[in-house]
């Protein structure tokens, strides 16, 4: 199949030329850079370093999120993440786990089912989670939203702490901090992170605080990069300074499970599309078929072993849930034909056996 390149001839020809010969690029590449309003910075989107990260406590909320952290860490308290099923959410999970737990905190999560709970925080897991005597929630890729729910962890003795990156309701939920770019007293410069670049965020934060070794929340940037690819959030500004270096650092990555994963997906060239069509489908899998907590498992074990024999399994989820996507879709071609619609603007169809973890049973 050939390829055919188009792009739009820039009229701005004196901004691309004095981009051009400032950086040394093509007229090509100068045009686009023009073409998509990149005038300034060049050189960070261009070449991102670990330098290029935004100050975190320019964040609503961080300041407090990570004092309290920092107490818990030296109350060595009981503290629970609950997070999202998605990519997104157990990218979030692992490394806000796997940070915690190398400052000495032992952490537990909860990760809703899919097929049974839904997304997000809700009142039985709340009152199981207070019957365990946590004193410490921190949700990751959720929470913005929970007001009730995180009303009910207040008045049954659980402190919340909620990051999050979706947009927020009329009403804040009255936790400890909530950590949000989109919220409307926001000063951070950048609103698009994904889940897990809030989750990062905050891990960088506690660093500062510890006067930790930046290597002690860069070294997780394999991880994040992967939800926030997965999570098609703008690759622009801080998001693109996480993709390159987290792409750089899955090419020599030390999480085991990570390794093994990339092994069955077969993929040589380590890139977007790797995270894209590789990666994240086989993660989000387990969310679909109700088992996210394999994923997980997954990004956490130390054992080789274990660590192939979840990827093994996650390849085979991965086939199964394409396999129910592909029987859901046959069966929706076969409905639009018999009912003559393939002409009607919007077009719903049910089927029996249509299980709502697969995309396909919503609308075409």
């Amino acid at each position: 199949m050939k390829t055919l390149w188009q792009y739009n001839e820039n009229n701005n020809i004196d901004e691309v030329i004095n981009i051009q010969n400032k950086y040394n690029i093509s007229k090509l590449l100068a045009s686009i850079l023009v073409n998509r309003g990149i005038k300034e910075n060049v050189e960070t989107f261009l070449s991102p370093t670990r330098y290029d990260f935004y100050n975190p406590f320019q964040m609503p909320d961080m300041e407090k999120a990570a004092n309290r952290i920092i107490k818990a860490i030296e109350n060595k308290e009981k503290v629970i993440i609950y997070g999202d099923y998605d990519v997104d959410g157990v990218t979030s999970l692992a490394v806000l786990i796997s940070f915690l737990k190398d400052r000495g905190l032992l952490v537990d999560y909860y990760i809703p089912n899919r097929l049974n709970e839904g997304y997000g925080l809700n009142n039985q897991a709340i009152e199981k989670i207070a019957s365990q005597n946590y004193t410490l929630m921190v949700t990751v890729d959720c929470g913005i939203t929970s007001v009730q729910e995180i009303e009910l962890a207040k008045s049954l003795g659980i402190e919340t702490i909620v990051t999050d990156h979706h947009e927020p309701g009329e009403k804040i939920p009255e936790a400890i901090a909530v950590v949000d770019c989109k919220r409307k007293d926001n000063k951070y410069e950048f609103r698009e992170l994904a889940g897990v670049g809030v989750t990062f965020k905050l891990i960088q934060a506690i660093s500062i605080k510890l006067n930790l070794e930046e290597k002690e929340y860069l070294k997780y940037l394999d991880i994040v990069s992967i939800g926030t690819v997965a999570d098609i959030v703008p690759l622009i500004y801080e998001n693109r300074t996480i993709t390159s270096l987290g792409l750089k650092l899955i090419k020599c990555t030390k999480n085991i499970g990570l390794k093994e994963l990339l092994k069955t997906t077969n993929f040589n060239l380590i890139d977007s599309n790797t995270i894209a069509f590789g990666l994240a489908p086989r993660i989000n899998a387990c969310g679909r078929m109700g088992v996210a907590h394999l994923a997980l498992e997954l990004f956490l074990t130390k054992d080789v072993n274990r660590a192939r024999e979840i990827a093994e399994q996650m390849n085979v989820l991965n086939s199964k849930r394409q396999l129910e996507e592909k029987n859901i879709f046959n069966e929706a071609e076969v409905q639009i034909r018999q009912n003559n619609m393939e002409n009607d603007d919007a077009i719903i169809l049910k089927g029996k056996n249509w299980h709502n973890r697969c995309y396909w049973n919503c609308i075409f």
